[in-house]
C-alpha cells in the first residue's frame, strides 16, 4: 500500500519567557492509504501537539519546530507557506477536533459552515455547494437536512454537533482525516454512532485516519496500526492485534491493565471492617418517589429527576448510570438538598432531610458529602489547601486550635496519598489527579458516613482513575462508607458498585447486583448501553454488528411515562409498562 503520509523525527518546543519545554521529542511514524492509525497516551503525552503539527496548527510562538520532516504524498509540509498550507487544510488533509461547540462558529448557520470548503476547494457555485452540503448531513445520520441546514449549533445536541464536525471535514473528500479525540465529550452509544459513522465514510471514499485517544476500547474498534505515546516519545508502535496480545513497553502494559473491562468478571469485594457483625440490613439511605422539576417558562416543565426511588445499605456502593441529560447528577444533588426537590422523600438513617431547617441541615451535612466531577472548578483557586480543607472544619467546629488544624489536614492528605507538605500549596500547583485526592479529603474532612460521588473519573487519565477507585475502595474499608456513584463510564461502574441502577429521561430503567446487570439485562435501553461500549479486545470488537442509531431526544421509545419498577427476579428490578398505562 501506499505511504500517504510520512513523519521523521519531529521536534516541537513551546518557549515560556527562558524555559524551554519539548513536547514532541523525534517522533516518527507513517500512514498509508486508508488506514487507520491509532496515537494513543495520557494526557501531556503529545498526541494533539504532534496532530496540529501536521495541519501546521500551532501558535507560533510560543510553539517552535526544532526539527523533523512531514512529507504529504511527496510534498513537504514543513517548507510551505500559510496560504499554501491554506489550499490543503480541508481538501487534502481535515481535522475533527474534541470539542465541537468551540469548533464551531456559533453566529453561523450550520449549513454555511458546511458550504465554506466546498465553495473554497472546489469552487462550486451557492446552489450546487448547498445540495452537497444537504447530502453530507444526510449521509452523516442528521434526519430533517433542510430544516437542520439553517440552525446553529445550539440548537444540536453534542452527538449531532461532532456529526456536523464530520461533514465538514468530509465535504472536499480529503484523503487525511485527523480526529482528535473525537467521541471524548460523548455518551457511549452516541461515541458508537459516531466511530461507527467515521468506519462507515472510511470505507466510502477510502480515507486514511489518524485516531487520537486515550481509550483502548476506541482503538480496538477502529485501528489498524497503534502508536503509544507517553511524555512526547512513541514508545511502542505495532498492528492493533500485537499490542493487545503481547505489549512490549511497561508503561503500555500499565496502560492496558489499567482499563477496566466490561467482559471481565468483578472481583469479589471484602466488607468494612467497621461494619463486620453490624446489621447492613437496614438501609442507610431510602429514597421514595423523588421528583425534581425545573420550569422552563412558556408553561413548560424539564421532569430532570421523575419519580424514582431506591435504597442505599450501610457500605455499600450504589452505582448510578446513565447518558448526559438522564439526571443522574440531579439526583445525587437532590439527596444532599444542593437543589430542593420538587417531591418525594429522602430518609438518612429514618430522618426525613426534605423537612430538615437550616440549621438542622447543616449539622445533617456532616454526614452526607459530595465529591465533584470537576476538581478544579470545585476547589477554591485564591485559597491554599490547609484553608480549603479545613474550611469544612471550621464550619462544624472540628479543631479546637490552628494547630489541631494544620494536623488533621495534614492527616487527611497522607490519608488520600498526598504528602503533608501539599497542605501549603494552591490548587494550581497539582495535578488533575492530585486534585482530586484534595476534593475527597475535604470530603472526609467532616467523617461522613455517606458520599455522593458525582463522575469523580471523567476528567481524569485511566491510570489515574485506577488509582482513585482503589483509593475510594481502600477508604470504604478503612471508614465503612457508603457510596452513590455517579458515572457514565460503565466499565467502570461494574468492578467499583455492588448494585447498579440505570437511568433514562429521569427514571430509573433497571436495577440489579452490578455483575446480574451485565450478564443478563433486561431493559431495552440497558442492552443498547451495554452493546454500545468498546471493549478493548480487537477480537471481541471486530466481531460486533455495526448499527448507525438515528437521534431523536423527543420522542419516549421505551414508553416511561407509563411505567414501573418491578422486580423480576430477587433483586433485579426492571421498568415495565404499568397496568394504569393510559390507552
Amino acid at each position: 500500500m501506499e505511504t500517504l503520509l510520512q513523519v521523521k523525527d519531529l521536534k516541537i518546543s513551546f518557549q515560556t519567557g527562558d524555559t524551554e519545554f519539548e513536547a514532541v521529542k523525534g517522533v516518527s511514524f507513517e500512514i498509508k492509504k486508508g488506514e487507520t492509525l491509532g496515537i494513543v497516551g495520557e494526557s501531556g503525552s503529545g498526541k494533539s501537539v504532534t496532530a496540529r503539527s501536521i495541519m501546521r496548527l500551532l501558535p507560533s510562538p510560543p510553539s517552535f519546530m526544532k526539527s523533523g520532516e512531514i512529507t504529504y504524498q511527496t510534498e513537504d509540509l514543513i517548507s510551505k507557506s500559510e496560504k499554501e498550507m491554506e489550499a490543503i487544510r480541508g481538501r487534502h488533509i481535515s481535522m475533527i477536533f474534541q470539542d465541537p461547540m468551540s469548533s464551531l462558529n456559533p453566529t453561523m448557520q450550520v449549513g454555511k459552515q458546511i458550504i465554506e470548503s466546498l465553495i473554497k476547494h472546489q469552487d462550486l457555485p451557492k446552489k450546487e455547494a448547498k445540495k452537497k452540503a444537504l447530502e453530507l448531513l444526510q449521509l452523516v445520520g442528521i434526519p430533517n437536512s433542510e430544516l437542520r441546514y439553517s440552525q446553529y449549533p445550539h440548537e444540536f445536541s453534542g452527538g449531532m454537533r461532532q456529526r456536523v464536525m464530520i461533514a465538514i471535514a468530509l465535504a472536499c473528500r480529503p484523503s487525511l482525516l485527523i480526529a482528535d479525540e473525537p467521541t471524548t465529550a460523548l455518551d457511549v452509544t452516541i461515541q458508537a454512532q459516531i466511530l461507527n459513522l467515521m468506519k462507515e465514510m472510511q470505507e466510502k471514499f477510502g480515507t486514511a485516519i489518524i485516531l487520537i485517544t486515550h481509550d483502548f476500547g476506541v482503538v480496538a474498534r477502529m485501528c489498524d496500526r497503534v502508536a503509544v505515546m507517553k511524555k512526547g516519545e512513541i514508545v511502542e508502535t505495532g498492528t492493533t492485534e500485537a499490542i493487545f496480545e503481547s505489549p512490549q513497553h511497561p508503561y503500555t502494559k500499565k496502560l492496558l491493565n489499567a482499563l477496566p473491562r466490561l467482559d471481565e468478571t468483578k472481583k469479589k469485594k471484602r466488607t468494612p471492617l467497621i461494619l463486620r457483625g453490624a446489621d447492613v440490613t437496614e438501609p442507610l439511605l431510602q429514597v421514595t418517589s423523588l421528583k425534581q422539576h425545573f420550569p422552563l417558562g412558556k408553561g413548560k416543565i424539564l421532569k430532570a429527576v421523575d419519580n424514582i426511588s431506591f435504597h442505599i445499605n450501610p457500605g455499600e456502593t450504589l452505582g448510578l448510570v446513565g447518558e448526559s441529560g438522564s439526571g443522574k447528577s440531579t439526583t445525587g444533588r437532590a439527596l444532599l438538598r444542593l437543589h430542593e426537590p420538587t417531591d418525594g422523600e429522602v430518609l438518612y438513617k429514618g430522618i426525613p432531610i426534605n423537612r430538615l431547617t437550616k440549621t438542622e441541615l447543616k449539622i445533617m451535612r456532616r454526614h452526607m458529602q459530595m465529591i465533584f466531577q470537576d476538581p478544579y472548578s470545585s476547589l477554591n483557586p485564591r485559597n491554599k489547601v490547609v484553608d480549603i480543607i479545613g474550611h469544612a472544619l471550621d464550619l462544624h467546629g472540628m479543631a479546637r486550635s490552628n494547630q489541631e488544624r494544620k494536623k488533621k489536614v495534614e492527616e487527611l492528605l497522607e490519608m488520600v496519598g498526598l504528602d503533608a507538605f501539599h497542605a501549603e500549596r494552591y490548587p494550581h500547583e497539582f495535578s488533575g489527579g492530585q486534585r482530586q485526592r484534595i476534593g475527597i479529603a475535604r470530603a472526609l474532612a467532616v467523617e461522613p458516613s455517606f458520599i455522593v460521588c458525582d463522575e469523580p473519573l471523567s476528567a481524569l487519565d485511566v491510570s489515574i482513575q485506577s488509582q482513585i477507585v482503589s483509593l475510594l475502595d481502600d477508604l470504604q474499608q478503612k471508614l465503612g462508607l457508603t457510596y452513590l456513584f455517579i458515572a457514565h463510564d460503565l466499565s467502570m461502574v461494574k468492578h467499583i458498585s455492588d448494585r447498579v441502577a440505570v437511568m433514562y429521561r429521569g427514571k430509573i430503567v433497571e436495577l440489579a447486583e452490578s455483575e446480574e446487570l451485565y450478564s443478563n439485562p433486561q431493559h431495552e435501553y440497558t442492552k443498547s448501553l451495554l452493546s454500545a461500549i468498546p471493549i478493548p479486545d480487537p477480537k471481541v470488537e471486530s466481531q460486533k454488528k455495526r448499527v448507525l442509531f438515528q437521534e431523536n431526544s423527543e420522542v419516549d421509545k421505551y414508553n416511561l411515562q407509563y411505567s414501573e419498577l418491578v422486580e423480576v427476579t430477587k433483586g433485579h428490578w426492571v421498568a415495565m409498562p404499568s397496568k394504569y398505562e393510559v390507552m
